[in-house]
């Protein structure tokens, strides 16, 4: 990852048994230099463009696309704001269901019920009474009809087609199917799904981004450990005041 090569170095006390001294020290990437997008990128949607990733895709391949350069990989992961790639990175079709298995132990319980999305519901002068997509409980329920708005006739919009309620005092999820089951799998093939739009930093502005991580991660030359702009050192315990 070409991140790693923007990184400052720091002196660590050397931990390696065939030292010369205790004084030794090596140097490394300091790994944990924070870096962060400068307020100009970060407020500045217009240099953003959004990105589906694909099944299969990496954060190399998609610099590749993007920047004709895998190495700037770094650059889709820190514009996307992932901070664990393991996590937060989208799995593949193919081990989703591996996935699911080993998190819910079988594939009974994969199956189980994980929660219930609601149908949009209209009155007969097309106001909307419930939303579609609310997560709820198999418990849930709304006034009907005959309380709210009588006389008035409800109308359930589904993708299977449309449906009108009876016209009655209440409605809800076991009787009159006004929410769909989401199972397990498919509670977790959702989550997945969502992990695929990402911000990604438009090509023409990827040279301003490498010099504004750059004069985040370099050190401050006026604090006493620093050797330079690129190098730091760290404390040496040995040393006995």
């Amino acid at each position: 990852m070409g991140y790693f090569r923007e990184l400052p170095n720091i002196l660590y006390q050397s931990p390696l048994g065939h030292k010369n001294s205790s004084f030794d020290y090596i140097e490394i990437k300091n790994i944990f230099r924070r870096a962060k997008l400068s307020d100009f990128l970060g407020e500045s949607v217009t240099l953003f463009n959004k990105y589906i990733i694909k099944d299969g895709d990496r954060p190399d391949t998609i610099a590749d696309d993007l920047y004709n350069d895998t190495t700037l990989d770094y650059i889709v992961i820190l514009v996307a704001g992932i901070t664990n790639i393991q996590h937060e990175w989208p799995l593949q079709d193919f081990q989703m269901y591996e996935y699911a298995l080993q998190k819910y132990g079988s594939e009974e319980k994969m199956n189980e019920i994980h929660h219930y999305e609601t149908l949009e519901i209209l009155d007969s002068q097309n106001r909307q009474i419930l939303a579609s997509g609310l997560k709820v409980d198999v418990n849930f329920k709304i006034d009907g009809s005959s309380i709210k708005f009588p006389p008035n006739r409800y109308t359930l919009v589904s993708g299977d087609g449309n449906r009108q309620l009876d016209d009655k005092s209440e409605f809800s999820v076991t009787v009159d199917k006004i929410a769909t089951p989401v199972t397990n799998f498919e509670f977790e093939v959702i989550k997945n799904e969502e992990k695929r739009e990402i911000d990604v930093l438009q090509g023409e502005f990827v040279q301003q981004f490498i010099n504004d991580l750059r004069d985040v991660v370099k050190y401050d030359k006026r604090t006493s450990s620093a050797l330079s702009g690129e190098l730091s050192s760290t404390e040496n315990t040995n040393i006995i005041p």
